[in-house]
């Protein structure tokens, strides 16, 4: 893991090299236009089950599954399923995990993980993104490293 110097809304310095960081993330535009249609009557949306992915970069609002900056797909690296119960009931539009979310552990290196992402399939290259956040700080994932995000650790907000 990278020793945070100086962190700023935007810009992180790490050890001698900088990471650019967004100022948070938000829905995606698939997610947005899914909860329009469902309090509109428009549609019914099923809650799908949310996987959780890590991003080198920010996924941005128009991202899916596909091309959304996700750690490559290799050295172990796979999203991590959660469910209605993983997550603590949501308060003043900031929800938290309830319990540890753990990642397998990486066979070789995944480079540096920005931000995470809740995606619709399990599958790697595939699905929606539902919802994005950026990372406390970045994480340098190398071989033998188990990420975990204790509970509270992850925290999604809308406003």
């Amino acid at each position: 893991m990278f020793d945070v110097i100086w962190r700023d809304s935007n810009v992180v310095f790490v050890d001698s090299d900088i990471a650019w960081l967004d100022s948070g993330g938000g829905l995606s535009n698939f997610a947005k236009g899914k909860i329009l249609e469902h309090i509109t009557g428009k549609m019914s949306y099923t809650k799908p089950t949310a996987y959780v992915g890590l991003c080198t970069d920010d996924p941005g609002e128009e991202a899916t599954g596909a091309n959304c900056n996700e750690i490559s797909n290799a050295n172990g690296y796979a999203r991590v399923a959660t469910s209605g119960s993983d997550w603590n009931a949501s308060s003043g539009g900031v929800i938290d995990n309830a319990n540890k979310i753990t990642f397998p552990e990486a066979t070789g290196s995944w480079g540096i993980a920005i931000y995470y992402v809740l995606v619709d399939s399990p599958t790697y290259g595939q699905g929606n993104i539902l919802i994005y956040d950026c990372l406390d700080e970045p994480i340098d994932i190398e071989e033998d490293d188990i990420i975990e995000f204790d509970a509270g650790e992850l925290s999604l907000t809308l406003d």
